[in-house]
């Protein structure tokens, strides 16, 4: 291969989308903070909704789901795979690192900063039960200072409620106050959030545990996590080529959720929605 070559394939590699996917629609959350930081890359965005929630699904079920969607991206010539999901992270990152090229950003629950930041040594986390369970994040909580007290909490239900369009419903509401009470009643002064559907809760949730309690997600982690891996690579969009960036979303079950969502999100990019299988 020439060396003229080499550069002009990568520099068509840099127009190239970031490719996300997650098992629904809260993977948005994470679409978001990434253009914030990122403003002039492309995007594409699978929905797995058909399949969600990933997280009562069994590690092989996750892994096979993880690797369909990330050969339907890498079809579509993706430069570098966000796994928005931290059920999908959990169970099947090690394995998609491992067997493609492309690199992976992950998302795991942010216990680690809630450790550095607690006063009462106990941080909550709400997270599936997928995650939970995982061998990394097992692995990941083992490294947490001992006298540091988690209370984990399954949030069975809740993204069902909102891919089914029931954020601000009363089953909702119960729910949480269900999950979150309990956790207030343990003196927790963290709460981490551990599935990317879960920021779109914060403001039922900050009613419910007050204004001193930090809520803590892994959204900009992510985000500046991606900035950094594309400009190790040199595959930063800066916007020189003059070729406007472009933010599609695929979803294989019923788009109007996703429609719902992007209409709240702070950003305000055009954008396309296709109801396709995958």
């Amino acid at each position: 291969m020439s060396r003229f070559f080499f550069i002009f394939t990568h520099m068509k590699y840099k127009d190239f989308a970031i490719g996300i996917f997650d098992s629904g629609v809260g993977g948005t959350s994470i679409w978001s903070e990434i253009n914030l930081l990122l403003p002039n890359e492309s995007t594409l965005y699978l929905s797995d909704s058909k399949n969600a929630p990933y997280g009562e699904k069994s590690k092989e079920e996750i892994l096979q789901l993880a690797i369909k969607n990330t050969e339907y991206l890498l079809d579509q010539q993706c430069k570098i795979i966000v796994v928005a999901c931290n059920t999908a992270t959990t169970n099947a990152i090690r394995y998609l690192r491992a067997h493609y090229k492309v690199p992976f950003i992950g998302i795991e629950p942010a216990i680690k900063p809630a450790s550095f930041q607690t006063k009462t040594n106990t941080i909550g986390i709400l997270a599936t039960q997928g995650t939970l369970n995982s061998e990394l994040f097992e692995h990941t909580s083992s490294k947490i200072d001992k006298e540091i007290r988690i209370v984990e909490q399954i949030g069975k239900g809740l993204v069902e409620l909102i891919e089914g369009g029931k954020l601000y419903s009363q089953e909702m509401t119960t729910l949480l106050q269900s999950y979150l009470h309990p956790m207030l009643a343990q003196n927790i002064d963290c709460l981490v959030l551990g599935c990317t559907h879960y920021p779109y809760l914060i403001p039922q949730i900050r009613s419910i545990i007050g204004p001193r309690i930090q809520i803590i997600d892994s959204g900009q982690a992510v985000a500046k996590q991606t900035k950094k891996i594309l400009a190790d690579t040199g595959l930063v969009n800066t916007g020189g080529n003059k070729i406007e960036s472009s933010h599609e979303f695929l979803i294989n079950s019923n788009k109007d959720t996703l429609v719902e969502l992007l209409k709240e999100n702070k950003l305000k990019k055009q954008h396309t929605i296709r109801e396709t299988d995958f």
